[in-house]
């Protein structure tokens, strides 16, 4: 059984959504504030977040932020504000989906189930990866090891994602190969392109990020995706 963190400090919203999540069979964590919601999902390590935009004490911005420092945990955001901007510094900050308020119940337990079957597509892939190429691979001062699911950088480890490890392996096993934002999700994420979603290049930027120095050999392909460059 799933289980389901929801982040909302709306006691009333937070029973609807709640009745209706364990109706459809999953387990619920609930936090009626933003530190409480960093607090239980650093605990208890949920399938998946539901967050509040405006919360007590800790905004869903600053808690979306911490989560994505170290887990990739699909996010889904509600929030009142309709505007597009503000739906774009969500997706940038790493969130998976968002609902405007008022929204469907019906429709948020579809989301729900949607994120959950993507997770469940990327864990067989990462299974039937490991079990086709488990080669430990090396690029300049980057060393993974898929079986060991370990990466390094100058013999120091590199603090990955699980999202962020696929896309690296993926990368290095591939170099001077340029891969579109559409294939990534099929292979690494498990669903097709949407036109707006922002889940490659987040994970790309900060891929690069902990990368440092070494992130400047995962390039941009306008108009297509990105590549690794080739070692020659």
């Amino acid at each position: 059984m799933a289980t389901i963190l929801l982040i909302e400090d709306s006691e009333e919203l937070a029973q609807v959504i709640r009745r209706e999540l364990e109706i459809a069979g999953y387990g619920v964590l609930h936090a009626r504030d933003g530190l409480a919601g960093v607090e239980l999902h650093t605990s208890r390590k949920p399938d998946l977040v539901i967050l509040d935009w405006m919360l007590p004490k800790l905004d869903g911005l600053d808690v979306l932020r911490r989560m994505r420092e170290s887990s990739d945990v699909p996010v889904l955001m509600l929030t009142a504000r309709g505007e597009e901007a503000d739906r774009v510094i969500g997706l940038e900050l790493g969130a998976d989906d968002y609902l405007t308020k008022p929204f469907s119940i019906r429709e948020l337990v579809a989301r729900v189930r949607a994120l959950l079957r993507r997770i469940e597509h990327v864990r067989q892939i990462i299974e039937e990866d490991r079990s086709r190429d488990a080669a430990p691979l090396a690029y300049g001062s980057v060393r993974l090891d898929p079986a060991g699911y370990v990466a390094t950088m100058n013999g120091e480890p590199l603090d990955l994602t699980r999202t962020e490890f696929e896309l690296l392996h993926l990368l290095l096993r591939n170099p001077g190969r340029a891969f579109s934002r559409s294939y990534l999700l099929d292979a690494v994420w498990g669903e097709h392109y949407v036109t707006g979603d922002r889940s490659v290049d987040n994970a790309i930027l900060r891929l690069r990020r902990k990368l440092g120095p070494a992130g400047k050999t995962i390039e941009t392909v306008w108009g297509v995706g990105y590549r690794l460059r080739s070692e020659s």
